[in-house]
């Protein structure tokens, strides 16, 4: 049989690496046509490349910076040029910066964080609307963190930014109701993407540290389940899904296996 996504449009924002980059490909081998943006149009190249490869039949890719009204307007202007209507929009871009307390917090990566996860959603889900609400069974997927639900230490900002996404989702479900337009929010825990390399900037020995003697999930998990989640029948909304690895019951359950 088809999969139900066989041929839709789906838009994924954060595209260039990590859970995008996984979610391009993994909806390019259902025969998904893509529009891919992200800041990195080097990388974007890249993977549109892949998905091809993996079986869509379209991956159209554009710069994209959801930071900047200008930019997510201009982008989707230029998404018109190749449909008028959207099946899936994937809030992916976002991502966490530092593991300073409030205490010893800085204004650039409180803000970048807030652009990115909170009003990023909202200026991308405000510029892909009018492409979805006339087409009944469209998604909107915004991707979370088990951060916005549960606090830890030098995570306020980060935590107050997924808290955030939860609920824009939340509320978005219920401005929506009635439009045939789902709405839901995949929430992973543990994951190896760039994720720790971009909270600390960098620092790639103390990113992998995060990962000592414990088994994340995986950037293609992930990707693996937002098909899922966007292939379900058209009446069927999954709001809400939180996913963890195995070994991490609670964001401080941990099981770390120790080296022999």
């Amino acid at each position: 049989m088809p999969s139900r996504l066989a041929d839709k449009w789906v838009l994924i924002t954060g595209a260039s690496s990590g859970f995008g980059a996984a979610a391009a490909v993994a909806f390019g081998a259902e025969g998904s046509r893509l529009l891919l943006g992200a800041r990195r149009v080097d990388r974007l190249e890249k993977i549109a490349a892949e998905a091809i490869e993996a079986g869509a039949p379209a991956a159209h890719f554009h710069a994209l910076d959801v930071t900047q009204t200008s930019s997510v307007e201009k982008y989707v202007q230029w998404a018109r040029t190749h449909t008028d209507a959207l099946d899936v929009l994937i809030n992916n871009a976002g991502g966490a910066l530092g593991l300073d307390p409030v205490a010893l917090g800085k204004d650039d990566d409180w803000e970048t964080m807030m652009q990115s996860n909170v009003l990023g959603v909202l200026r991308m889900t405000r510029a892909c609307l009018p492409l979805m609400t006339k087409n009944p069974g469209s998604y909107i997927l915004n991707i979370g963190s088990v951060a916005g639900r549960t606090a830890y230490e030098g995570g306020a900002a980060y935590c107050a930014a997924k808290a955030g996404e939860l609920q824009i989702t939340r509320a978005l479900r219920l401005e929506l109701c009635g439009t045939g337009v789902r709405v839901g929010t995949v929430d992973p825990g543990m994951a190896e993407t760039e994720f720790s390399v971009v909270r600390f900037k960098g620092d790639a020995q103390r990113a992998s540290k995060v990962y000592d003697g414990v088994e994340p999930l995986t950037a293609e998990d992930v990707a693996e389940i937002l098909v899922w989640v966007a292939g379900r029948p058209p009446h069927v909304c999954i709001d809400e899904l939180v996913v963890k690895c195995t070994d991490q019951a609670a964001v401080y359950k941990l099981h770390r296996r120790t080296k022999a």
